[in-house]
């Protein structure tokens, strides 16, 4: 025994020596916005897309269409040299670097599009030279071509305009009175929104959001960077208040008229109720005839998937409905099964998990492609004829995703990404071939193209490690059961780097556990932060668990926080402290927490509710009060506050204030647009009120995050904080 402990110390030892032999790291090697932080990342190819069947990838400056030529010299289809010689005949300016581009779908078309001095231009590499040149003006933004690429839709501040491949503007908006905005993303980026125009099939049409903010109290924002300080007013929809009404108008090319959806129908409101139900996952039928728009109610309780004539905007029937009992989430649109129109999927985690169900045009479900106890994340790509559905999921573990194929007439599943880890991939557009980039824990970045038929893959190229010639920490993903002990809770555990199991250390939790959110991720380092690593250098245990609320998991798991934010949570990650209190390494005494946003939020909650327990925290852009958050996602997850005045009271930060014990530094950007400073601002007052003593700092001119160079600043902020008082 004597002799095997003298090995392990002298393991161990060899283990510090070789550690302490290798660099540190400094801050702005390892956030985003520092100095030296792009050296960082692992090595992964540029320009990756498909053109046609295709894969292309830029290498230098070029653009490369066969994997082999990583190894030979083949010739490229497009190089920086040639494209210049071309935008010189146009009369334009050479560029520096190879534009982003994408590509013809026909591969007949020698054709990549890109954007430059204000204009889109199509530039044909076969002939090398310009083809088209679409201008736009100053201010334009949200670029959606048409499928024919002879329209383009453009944002310009709130109004809509399309342009032609002549280069004629057409202004699709009009000078109706009050706060209106057209074409924009609606309903704060929820329910999977991200852009606000839809084009037809065919190109022939435009469908687009018109949203109403004039009923919306307007929220201001001061600006004090300006000379004097300037008003910079948003419209804010907080919870139990008004909100903004859209609708959906469908813009004709051919006849410059445009006609509304008369959406609503199966909302069973009066006409003097507001119109603040939601419209989501626009999709036209292949036909170009019909649209359909999942509407749910302001509650969130029940969704109807709702066909309407695009023609006359009429209401045409109800196609699925659902609901329950917390919330109803679309986030996918319907997705026809091919050109006949007849069949469409549709996503729902209606059995407690989100699987891909079949619909015929009459709303009858005809079966449910995917089922069991993981979840569908998205569908890539339905092949040409309508039999395959490509989707990624993370059936076999939960902190993975994988690359799937499944036959819509016989139900079979198959797996197309072979190793285990985060697969990231793009098909071709036959459907026959993927390119996938995964990592892993230990593997920084591989990437393959992929055969469909077999499974069998090039390989184009292997990352190295980036971290190679630094000292890193030790880091361990793991699982642990859930404080109601019905699921497992993933966790990831960074030890300090030269860990020695004999000494004691402070730990600090990093978290976010919040709706849509998954922070423990079997791909490299175990989606490890910088700062993480940072900390561990000096010396700090950082552990993270994803508790009951996160995303990925089913309806249950996230639905389990519902109408009382934080309780749950809090119950969850008090079993990743019981974790870290049985290890004899673990200082009890010095437990710090952290996080941003809905991390704010938990990191207030945590010391408030568990004061005897977190010496430390540092809470950014936290929210305080749910009744001061946004209507969309508070109500979703809290209810109307005249509905749920227990939960809203329990989820209430300021009520807890008086528990405050720790040292506790709240965080926060003053243009905040997302979480507005007056939750923490309330929070002082509360704390003045009950003689408690937080710190405040505040970063000008910043948003819900900062970012560029003062993010390295706010990572040393955070560190000191840690550094002076736990």
């Amino acid at each position: 025994m004597r002799f095997i402990k003298s090995l392990f110390i002298l393991s161990i030892a060899g283990i510090m020596t070789a550690n302490a032999e290798k660099k540190s790291f400094t801050l702005d090697d390892l956030i985003p916005g520092g100095k030296t932080s792009g050296q960082f990342r692992p090595e992964s190819l540029k320009g990756t897309s498909f053109w046609g069947d295709t894969f292309v990838y830029q290498k230098g400056d070029s653009i490369l269409s066969d994997p082999r030529a990583l190894r030979s010299a083949d010739l490229p289809i497009i190089t920086l040299e040639n494209l210049n010689k071309a935008l010189e005949k146009q009369g334009m300016k050479p560029l520096k670097g190879l534009p982003a581009f994408s590509y013809a779908k026909d591969q007949t078309q020698t054709v990549a599009y890109f954007f430059a001095e204000q204009k889109a231009l199509s530039y044909d590499f076969a002939k090398n030279e310009i083809v088209e040149t679409i201008p736009y003006e100053a201010g334009d933004n949200s670029f959606d071509f048409n499928a024919t690429r002879s329209a383009i839709a453009v944002n310009n501040g709130s109004r809509l305009f399309i342009i032609d491949r002549g280069g004629n503007r057409k202004e699709v908006s009009t000078n109706d009175p009050g706060d209106i905005v057209w074409g924009q993303s609606v309903h704060r980026n929820e329910f999977g929104i991200h852009k606000g125009t839809f084009w037809s099939p065919k190109g022939d049409k435009l469908a687009f959001y018109r949203m109403d903010e004039t009923m919306v109290k307007t929220y201001p924002l001061v600006n004090v960077l300006a000379r004097q300080g300037e008003l910079q007013n948003i419209k804010y929809p907080m919870a139990g208040l008004k909100s903004h009404e859209v609708t959906l108008g469908v813009y004709d090319l051919k006849n410059d008229k445009t006609v509304y959806l008369k959406t609503g129908a199966t909302m069973n409101r009066s006409e003097k109720e507001p119109k603040d139900d939601y419209l989501t996952n626009i999709a036209w039928t292949p036909d170009q005839k019909q649209i359909l728009i999942a509407e749910l109610n302001r509650d969130q309780n029940k969704m109807d998937l709702n066909a309407y004539d695009a023609a006359t905007g009429d209401f045409i029937k109800t196609l699925i409905t659902e609901t329950s009992d917390k919330y109803v989430e679309p986030e996918h649109p319907a997705q026809f099964l091919n050109e006949t129109g007849k069949q469409f999927i549709w996503l729902s985690d209606r059995d407690g998990f989100k699987h891909i169900y079949l619909y015929d045009m009459n709303g009858k479900q005809l079966k449910q492609l995917t089922s069991g106890e993981w979840v569908v994340k998205d569908v890539v790509k339905i092949d040409d004829k309508g039999e395959n559905i490509f989707y990624v999921s993370n059936e076999g573990n939960p902190i993975g995703q994988q690359l799937y194929r499944v036959n819509v007439k016989s139900g079979k599943r198959t797996r197309l990404t072979r190793e285990g880890g985060t697969h990231y991939t793009r098909l071709n557009a036959s459907g026959t071939a993927f390119y996938d980039h995964y990592t892993s824990l230990k593997n920084p970045g591989k990437a393959e193209l992929v055969k469909v038929a077999n499974q069998k893959g090039f390989t184009l190229l292997e990352a190295a490690d980036p971290y190679a010639e630094y000292a890193m920490p030790e880091i361990e993903l793991g699982s642990l059961k859930s404080a109601d002990g019905k699921s497992d809770l993933y966790y990831r555990l960074t030890k300090p780097v030269n860990f020695d199991p004999a000494r004691k250390y402070p730990v600090i939790v990093y978290l976010y556990n919040g709706p849509h959110s998954q922070m423990v991720t079997d791909n490299w380092q175990g989606g490890i932060r910088g700062w993480d690593i940072y900390m561990a250098q000096k010396g700090y245990v950082i552990f993270t668990i994803d508790g009951r609320g996160t995303d990925y998991r089913g309806a249950d798991f996230e639905q389990a926080i519902h109408g009382k934010l934080g309780e749950q949570e809090g119950k969850d990650q008090m079993k990743g402290i019981e974790f870290l209190k049985s290890h004899p390494w673990v200082d009890a005494n010095r437990i710090g927490i952290h996080g941003w946003s809905y991390g704010g939020f938990m990191t207030t909650y945590m010391m408030l509710t568990y004061p005897e327990t977190f010496k430390v925290g540092v809470a950014g852009g936290p929210v305080i009060d749910w009744k001061l958050y946004e209507v969309m996602y508070g109500e979703r997850y809290m209810g109307h506050p005249d509905k749920n005045k227990a939960g809203y009271e329990y989820s209430n930060l300021l009520n807890k204030a008086e528990n405050l014990q720790g040292r506790l530094l709240m965080i926060h950007g003053d243009m905040d647009p997302v979480v507005v400073m007056q939750h923490s601002l309330l929070f002082l007052q509360k704390s003045v009120e009950k003689r408690v003593y937080p710190d405040y700092f505040i970063y000008p001119g910043h948003e819900h995050n900062v970012r560029g160079e003062d993010r390295v600043h706010l990572h040393e902020k955070i560190t000191r904080y840690f550094e002076d008082y736990l």
